[in-house]
């Protein structure tokens, strides 16, 4: 029986951690996302505000740590803050 290479065995153990590491960020940035909707879907701009904010943050965070690209970060950004405003512009009128 041939003995796997050390180096390969380690590497497996690193990314499983990372997996798990950015399953947990990915599914952080979900939740987020969902409260955001929530709070429209409740008509409640304070709140809808309050949850777009912290979205924001995690989906930075989540950017920064090589979770998602910059990119992809600044359209979910983009598109829930456009969500927000379209959502509530006819009462700030």
């Amino acid at each position: 029986m041939a003995r796997k290479n050390l180096s390969a065995l380690k590497r497996v153990r690193q990314s499983e951690k990372r997996r798990l590491r950015n399953q947990a960020w990915k599914s952080r940035i979900k939740t987020f996302t969902k409260k955001v909707e929530a709070a429209i879907q409740a008509n409640n701009p304070d709140e809808a505000q309050q949850m777009l904010k912290e979205a924001i943050r995690v989906i930075c965070k989540a950017s920064s740590k090589g979770v998602i690209h910059k990119n992809t970060a600044s359209r979910k950004i983009s598109r829930l803050t456009r969500k927000v405003n379209e959502a509530f512009k006819s009462e700030a009128a």
